[in-house]
């Protein structure tokens, strides 16, 4: 199994750059991350030169103080299309492959137009690029209020779309704690599913600890043919480095 290192919790105390050598030294083989944007694009790309890994995905920012993303927030079309423009320079820059587009805090009809009207521009502006657009589903606990809730209406807005730019973002953390039934859920969704991240439920920690026994659910998504990273999305409570015991094991799932 591949693994990629979400530099939003690992190493999150370092520069990016340096935090993407981390993951190499470590034995990551790709890297992804939250927001990236006070660091100088440049940057970012020597440092993945010089390891030869990947930025799977970056987010488009969350807007203001207290928000968690923009692109469903009717009235704000402006800050969310210039969200977007902003993360896919960052991402052609960097050579990163996906586009985490985050919905915000939001409910309703006019919040569903507005959302999907925002990844029409958002699928539009990445075709040009060869970049995927991926939406993620926020359990209630971590992102009270956020407008994308469940696998299921993800799956309903990326079928209503039909855009081939747009795939669902799959966080067994999330889904666990949303719905449960990880396996069967993956499976039904595989065709839609861009990107999948872990960490333990419930505490988000390391992903060998918890209720989520992840060496059966990786050998699942294994055997479905899942090849591409998994993200470490976790918090590792204390350094990074000493968090990463379970990593040797589960590259051999």
């Amino acid at each position: 199994m591949l693994f990629s290192a979400n530099l939003g919790f690992l190493w999150n105390d370092l520069p990016l750059p340096e935090a993407i050598r981390q993951a190499r030294e470590a034995g990551f083989d790709a890297v992804e991350c939250h927001w990236p944007y006070d660091t100088p694009a440049q940057e970012v790309a020597a440092a993945l030169t010089e390891t030869g890994l990947v930025m799977l995905g970056l987010n488009t920012r969350r807007g203001r103080e207290g928000e968690n993303g923009l692109l469903a927030l009717p009235g704000r079309e402006t800050e969310a299309r210039a969200a977007i423009d902003e993360a896919i320079a960052y991402a052609v820059a960097t050579r990163t492959e996906a586009v985490h587009a985050m919905a915000g805090i939001a409910e309703g009809a006019k919040a569903h137009a507005t959302f999907l009207d925002n990844l029409r521009y958002a699928c539009a502006k990445a075709r040009e690029h060869g970049i995927t657009i991926l939406i993620e589903p926020l359990n209630p606990y971590d992102a009270p209020g956020y407008f994308l809730r469940t696998a299921a209406a993800a799956q309903a807005i990326i079928l209503e779309l039909d855009l081939p730019e747009l795939r669902l973002m799959f966080d067994v953390y999330h889904q666990q704690i949303t719905a449960g039934d990880i396996c069967r859920s993956f499976e039904a969704l595989l065709p839609l599913i861009g990107h999948v991240q872990i960490a333990s439920v419930p505490t988000r920690g390391r992903p060998d600890q918890g209720e989520v026994d992840y060496r059966s659910v990786l050998s699942h998504i294994r055997a479905l043919g899942w090849t591409r990273p998994v993200g470490a999305e976790y918090r590792p409570n204390g350094p990074t480095g000493e968090s990463l015991d379970w990593l040797s094991g589960f590259r051999t799932l």
